[in-house]
Order: structure tokens, then C-alpha cells, then sequence
């Protein structure tokens, strides 16, 4: 018997809107059905990329729509490109009441949806990704945005979807390095899972030891099982704090680092996923520092971290540019940058009480 989830992400602020996460085998052969449960438009706007578009355009079948195929790419996450979406919007003569389609990773799914925010005020959009970081991390809760050259995901907004559609199935065509770069995401899960504030303990970080076999094997199973548990702990924090004024910060363990990484080597060395890993590391050694946790939680989570072998040979970066950057982290406030430490099992918080020499000490 398949796998199947269904869930819901509830945003009080909006009137109480909310929005299926429909998790399953198959999906794309149900996604007309899918998609046309969700959302009212009578024209569909489908964007993806390359790579995407050679493995499963002809799977995705969707009345009345049309497509446009972009590089693949982090690097073509900016001003230009989304100017090549809203001009196809324009071409195609798309209305306020159709629907745009993001169809790929992260990459698709935060320009597409940024795109849908800002043509016309607001279209309708819907997510279908394709890799696991945009199953369990970016596909959910409305963050839409591109890069700047001074910073990852400066431009964008707040914009939720009408649905989120997983087909666990599009896995099995990702690379090594990108089932590794989701796993990250997924790990990150794992840490700070008591501080989502979820009714049940679903136990991640002993799910993660006991089927790791499993998960990198694809079994259908485990994976659907995965990635529910995933969005439900992130749909728990968005509905608790759509717009990060709070506590949806904490899904950005390890990510100060991350994306001080990421644009010191202006996106092309390391994946988001790797970045996050090793971010991660630095965050539980400055905790250790700290006196947040004992040394006994730090080597526990490194090893799962190492268990999971997802960070490649980082390169030696200049201490006191990376410092720097970390002050272009959009979780930073009053001139003073704010981390996410680990503080106890599976718990985590929110400190800005960090000084340059911590931070050079675990760099």
C-alpha cells in the first residue's frame, strides 16, 4: 500500500487561511486533480528549470497551461531572472485569478513564488518541488524571495501557497549530493524539534539513527514518513509566527553560518545543505563554549551530523570577513547578530549574547 500524508498549515494572522500539504507516490500523474482542488484559475503559469523540465515535463500534465524553463542554477537567483518571470506573466497575458506553478527546488519555488506576490499584487501559486530541501524546508510557510549580491534572500516576502504538492518519487532521480544537501535540513529538524512546541514528540533524532539505510535507499515508507514529520514540525512554528517575529527564527539553525558561507563563495562551492551542516557544527561547538549544553548532546549531535556524511573539505575562510557578513543575516537586529544555539535535548534559542571572539574561536 503507498504511503500518503495530508496536513494542513493554519495562518491565524490571515483570517484563518490555511493550506493543504498533500504528500504521496505518484502525485504527478494526479496533479491536474491536485492542483484544481486548490485553487479556483482557469490558467496555470508552470515554472521550473532544465534539469527538471528534461525528467518530468511529460509527466506533468496540467489543462490550460504553459511553461517557462530556466537555468539551473543559485546563481540565477536574482533582479534578472525574476524579470524573465514577470515578463512571461505579461507575454501570456496572465490574470489576477490564474495561477503560477513551481515546479523544482528551492530555487524555482522561492523566485516563482516571489514572482506570484508581486505580479499584479498577487496571484494564486502552488508548490510542487522536486528535491527534498524544498520538501521539508522551502516549499512550506510562504518564504519567497532572490538574492542580492550582498546577501542570500534579501528581496522577497511573505506569500503563502494555495498547496503544496510532494511526490516522493521525484526523489529518486536526485543525485547523492542533493539528497545529502536535504538531509541537512532535515537533521536540523532533529535539534530543535522540543522547541516547535508539537503535541506529540515524534521522536526524529532516534528516527534518524535507526533508518539511515532506509532513508538514503529511498524506501517509500520511511521517506513519506520523513518528510511529514519535517513539515508538520514547520507548519506547527509557521502557525505560530508566519513573518519570523519570533520563534519561526529557530529554523534557521546553523544558517548565520551557513549563509555567511554560502555568500563568501558567492554560491558556486558548497550546496545550501552543506553550508547548513557545517553551520550547524559551528553552532553546537559555540554552544559548548557557551556552557548551553554539555559535551555529552555536542558529540551526540556531531555524530549524527558526521553519521549522515554531509559536509565536504570546507576551505579556510578570512575570520574577520566572515564576521562580517554574518551582519547581513536577516535575523540580525540593532546592529548585533542573532544566533540559534542549541540550549538542552533537542531544544534550542534565540541569543544575540555572542561576542566576536566566540565566534572566531568555532570558525
Amino acid at each position: 500500500m503507498k504511503q500518503s500524508h495530508n496536513l494542513k498549515v493554519n495562518i491565524p494572522s490571515k483570517s484563518a487561511y490555511s493550506y493543504d500539504i498533500i504528500i504521496g507516490e505518484d502525485l504527478l500523474a494526479r496533479a491536474n486533480e491536485l492542483v484544481k482542488a486548490h485553487t479556483k484559475a482557469q490558467k496555470f503559469f508552470i515554472v521550473t528549470n532544465e534539469t527538471v523540465a528534461n525528467l518530468y515535463k511529460s509527466r506533468l500534465n496540467i489543462e490550460n497551461s504553459f511553461w517557462l524553463i530556466l537555468k539551473d542554477g543559485e546563481e540565477y537567483k536574482n533582479f534578472e531572472t525574476l524579470k524573465h518571470i514577470i515578463d512571461s506573466c505579461v507575454k501570456n497575458r496572465l490574470e489576477r485569478q490564474d495561477c503560477i506553478i513551481a515546479f523544482g527546488g528551492g530555487v524555482i519555488g522561492d523566485m516563482a513564488g516571489f514572482a506570484a506576490a508581486s505580479y499584479m499584487r498577487g496571484v494564486d501559486f502552488i508548490q510542487i518541488p522536486t528535491t527534498l530541501l524544498a520538501d521539508v524546508d522551502s516549499s512550506v510557510g510562504g518564504k519567497v524571495a532572490i538574492n542580492h549580491e550582498h546577501g542570500k534572500n534579501l528581496i522577497g516576502a511573505f506569500y503563502q501557497p494555495k498547496a503544496v504538492i510532494i511526490d516522493t518519487n521525484v526523489l529518486k532521480t536526485l543525485d547523492l549530493r542533493q539528497l545529502k544537501t536535504g538531509l541537512a535540513e532535515v537533521l536540523k529538524y532533529a535539534f530543535i524539534e522540543k522547541t516547535c512546541g508539537y503535541e506529540k514528540d515524534f521522536g526524529l533524532y532516534d528516527f534518524l539513527k535507526q533508518n539511515r539505510q532506509k532513508i538514503f535507499a529511498l524506501d517509500s515508507a520511511i521517506v513519506s514518513e520523513l518528510i511529514y514529520m519535517c513539515c508538520t514540525l514547520k507548519a506547527c512554528v509557521v502557525n505560530k509566527d508566519e513573518t519570523e517575529k519570533g520563534l519561526r527564527a529557530i529554523l534557521n539553525l546553523g544558517h548565520t553560518f551557513a549563509h555567511a558561507i554560502e555568500n563568501l563563495t558567492n554560491y558556486t562551492v558548497y550546496t545550501h545543505g552543506e553550508a547548513v551542516a557545517a553551520g550547524m557544527k559551528m553552532a553546537f561547538k559555540l554552544s559548548l563554549t557557551k556552557g548551553l549544553i554539555d559535551e555529552n548532546y555536542h558529540n551526540t549531535a556531531v555524530s549524527l551530523i558526521d553519521e549522515y556524511d554531509l559536509i565536504p573539505p570546507m576551505q579556510d575562510f578570512d575570520k574577520e570577513k566572515f564576521y562580517d557578513e554574518m551582519f547581513l543575516d536577516k535575523k540580525a537586529q540593532n546592529g548585533k547578530v542573532r544566533f540559534v544555539l542549541p540550549n538542552g535535548l533537542f531544544n534550542v534559542e534565540i541569543t544575540s549574547d555572542v561576542n566576536k571572539e566566540e565566534v572566531f574561536e568555532v570558525l
